[in-house]
């Protein structure tokens, strides 16, 4: 059996805004159609409940690699669940467990996914960014990095860099 990919999607929990879990819950299910297993931070909020709604809707597996020592908190449509008990240094563990980091929307915690995952050496691409933070992101001049529009375009992007 051939080694399943892994996109990892990052975003805002409760920080969210209504386009952010939109994207997510139409990027799930898009990832899910390709093939792909889908990784969050496994909560039940925002970017990550949405991403992996829209995976499950489509029959897609999921991964949520949970902040706490338990389960509290954790979304329904998680498959996997990993208990880290790290809080926010699991991030580390989200990126890095991820063939693909798909960053949506704007919060320091997808900041800091989106750096770490750059700085493994990941292909990171994000969407639903401020224009303050697309001039940001572009400034790095990073290879590894792929600012897109919509949903279609980061589908495609995937898409093209799994070939």
């Amino acid at each position: 059996m051939p080694n399943k990919r892994i996109i990892g999607i990052m975003g805002p929990g409760e920080g969210a805004t209504p386009g952010d879990r939109e994207t997510a819950f139409q990027l799930g299910k898009a990832i899910a159609e390709l093939g792909y297993t889908i990784l969050t931070g496994g909560r039940d909020c925002g970017v990550m409940e949405a991403a992996m709604k829209g995976a499950k809707t489509t029959g897609g597996m999921t991964i949520g690699i949970l902040p706490g020592a338990n389960k509290e908190g954790m979304s329904e449509y998680t498959d996997f669940p990993i208990i880290t008990n790290l809080g926010n240094a699991r991030n580390s563990i989200n990126v890095l467990s991820a063939d693909i980091v798909v960053a949506i929307g704007v919060g320091l915690g997808t900041v800091s996914e989106i750096m770490l995952a750059l700085k493994a050496g990941k292909k990171v691409i994000v969407t639903n960014q401020t224009q303050e933070s697309i001039s940001f992101l572009a400034s790095l001049e990073n290879k590894n990095l792929f600012i897109k529009n919509n949903t279609k375009e980061v589908s495609s992007t995937i898409h093209t860099l799994l070939k």
